[in-house]
């Protein structure tokens, strides 16, 4: 039986017009769900694998292409008991947690149509997974939950299009630093959720120059954000943990790529969940949008 969120969330986005591109990315995985229903995670599946992903801003609700291949990256992973998302819009210390039971998202953005601060994701109840990392911590970082912070739209925007259901617990983890070996410890601490069924993610995006981009050219890629990119996708591939932690110093393209560390940092979380950080990664989605590499992996 459906719990109450997923008919909240169903009923906003019901208003939805039709026509828009979210509208009928939410027909498409409906379609696919009735023809053949998104197996869920079970113990003989082994862990599942820790997420970087490119997550875009509201206007990702606009981009077919995009919402797709995050729908598709959904399908083709079991469906996960439960998500713990850290993403780049949410930097605090010591360590918090959003609150374990739904409540307002965080419209964390501006200058956007007004649809987009009416939509819901109201998940279920996130307690037990709130009790299950809160014990991973360490005695001298105590977790604080954040009993009135919901999701911001660097967790919810994407989890929306690759789950809209709704019908996962998620809890948000705060960033409480940019430094790489201490959010590889800290994915490294999150390690064993994936072994109950767990989807850690890191959310954040590949390149995020904001300030330099050329908006009469939206499709145009500025060369710092194709060369660290590439910078980036190399040094994963050949799992060269110590060159992807030395970006500020090494990665060609900065600072311009990433003016704040923010949305790249997300990945050592990602990658202290995974099995082995040097291990390569599996791409699961590139390209740019409006100049950004939207790269985005999976780590087993």
């Amino acid at each position: 039986m459906a719990h109450v969120g997923t008919s909240t969330t169903a009923a906003a986005d019901a208003r939805i017009d039709g026509q828009h591109p979210f509208a009928a990315h939410l027909r498409r995985i409906a379609a696919a769900e009735k023809a053949a229903p998104h197996r869920a995670w079970t113990p003989a599946d082994g862990p599942l694998p820790s997420l970087y992903l490119s997550h875009g801003a509201p206007m990702l609700f606009e981009m077919t292409d995009w919402m797709t291949q995050l729908g598709r990256w959904a399908r083709n992973l079991p469906r996960p008991r439960a998500i713990l998302i850290v993403s780049a819009h949410w930097e605090a210390a010591p360590t918090m947690l959003s609150t374990s039971r739904p409540t307002e998202l965080v419209y964390d953005f501006g200058g956007f149509d007004p649809m987009y601060f009416r939509m819901r994701y109201d998940t279920p109840a996130a307690t037990d997974l709130a009790t299950r990392v809160a014990a991973l911590m360490p005695d001298t970082e105590p977790l604080h939950e954040h009993r009135t912070r919901g999701l911001d739209h660097g967790a919810w925007v994407p989890l929306k299009i690759m789950y809209p259901e709704a019908d996962i617990p998620v809890l948000q983890l705060s960033m409480p630093t940019h430094d790489p070996e201490r959010l590889l410890d800290l994915g490294r601490r999150l390690r064993s959720l994936r072994e109950s069924g767990v989807l850690v993610i890191g959310s954040g995006y590949m390149t995020h120059g904001l300030p330099y981009l050329d908006w009469s050219r939206p499709d145009a890629v500025p060369g710092w954000s194709a060369d660290f990119d590439l910078w980036a996708a190399d040094a994963l591939q050949r799992g060269d943990v110590d060159l992807l932690s030395d970006f500020r110093g090494k990665a060609p393209g900065m600072p311009f790529a990433h003016p704040t560390v923010e949305h790249f940092t997300p990945l050592f979380v990602t990658l202290g969940a995974s099995e082995d950080p040097t291990a390569p990664v599996t791409t699961t989605i590139d390209g740019y949008a409006i100049g950004l590499a939207k790269r985005s992996f999976q780590a087993a």
